[in-house]
């Protein structure tokens, strides 16, 4: 009989509510405890059977946990905590600061190796599947193009960067993917797109009382590394419709490989897609984390030690079923 896998989860955000709700759906995974720099007694679990220990404790349980998946953030929690937690325990986390990912794998692949354990890094939807589908585009279509649309989504860092706007009282972006830019790729055009033609910008926004509304719009549209290179445009609502219509956080997106097949004159045009339209983002990415932990774990009862990615993983290893079971169901 297969063991079951003892998982626990660094961080009790969006992501770790969502992780704890994947591993209640996986019959193969146990979780064991939830990690937290809040005062324990102050978490509520959705599962409060589960219990939940102090962050700083987390070394005395090293040999209580299979799998430990780190749901903190890329900026700061994750370039801290991923280095000292790949030395004690088989890891798994969603970096995505796709720049700094070499640096951050080196960083993990030291002390992984050194305490025999796995570290794997960047896993969700992008980085993670959209990075494996566009190694397949390249792989199968070696001349042609890729493109990577994001959206319709909320964006959590420019929203965050138009609630810190003077007279902003509550506020969201959306990044949109453009309709006619995708349409070209999809005819096989490999067009050159500039950052404006791939995606627009979406706001919705209540303002604080007495605030003027074509200042707001104005400094939104105009913020650079933000709005500036895009088409943004500004919606007005009240907080009542704010509160119904814009407090869940969906997100998506494409990643496609315009290539051709054939020589002599006699190229087709071939065309690989792969898309995502999700209606929370934590917890399809918490769900993807939770897949890759499986993988995790059974990569380093096979001895495997060190840093990894998706792509460096087997797809089989993801699914609880054997490899003749997905061969009879899936293959």
């Amino acid at each position: 009989m297969t063991p079951v896998i003892r998982v626990a989860i660094a961080g009790y955000g969006n992501l770790g509510r969502g992780a704890q709700a994947a591993i209640k759906q996986s019959p193969d995974m146990q979780l064991v405890g939830v990690f937290s720099r809040r005062e324990p007694a102050s978490v509520t679990l959705i599962d409060p059977s589960v219990p939940v220990y102090a962050m700083d404790d987390i070394a005395q349980y090293k040999d209580d946990i299979d799998v430990l998946i780190l749901c903190g953030g890329s900026k700061s929690d994750l370039p801290e905590q991923g280095p000292a937690f790949a030395g004690l325990f088989n890891i798994v986390d969603s970096f995505d600061t796709h720049a700094k990912i070499p640096e951050y794998f080196a960083a993990l692949d030291t002390p992984a190796k050194k305490a025999n354990k796995v570290a794997m890094l960047s896993v969700g939807w992008d980085p993670g599947l959209f990075s494996i589908n566009r190694l397949y585009g390249e792989a199968i279509l070696p001349v042609g193009e890729t493109y990577t649309f994001w959206g319709k989504g909320l964006s959590q860092g420019h929203s965050d960067a138009v609630r810190r706007v003077d007279g902003v009282k509550s506020g969201v972006q959306y990044t949109l993917p453009s309709e006619p830019a995708m349409a070209r790729v999809r005819n096989g055009e490999q067009p050159t797109l500039t950052t404006r033609e791939k995606h627009t910008r979406e706001c919705y926004i209540v303002l604080a009382d007495g605030a003027d509304a074509d200042a707001v719009r104005n400094t939104i549209v105009t913020m650079p590394d933000y709005f500036a290179d895009y088409d943004t445009t500004v919606n007005f609502i009240d907080q009542q419709t704010f509160e119904s219509e814009h407090r869940s956080m969906p997100h998506g997106g494409f990643v496609i490989r315009s290539g051709v097949s054939g020589i002599d004159n006699k190229e087709n045009n071939q065309v690989l897609e792969f898309s995502l339209k999700l209606g929370s983002n934590p917890e399809f990415t918490a769900s993807v984390l939770v897949a890759y932990a499986r993988a995790t774990y059974k990569m380093n009862v096979a001895g495997e030690t060190g840093a990894k990615t998706v792509l460096d993983v087997a797809p089989s290893l993801l699914s609880p079923k054997t490899p003749a079971e997905l061969r009879k169901e899936l293959l």
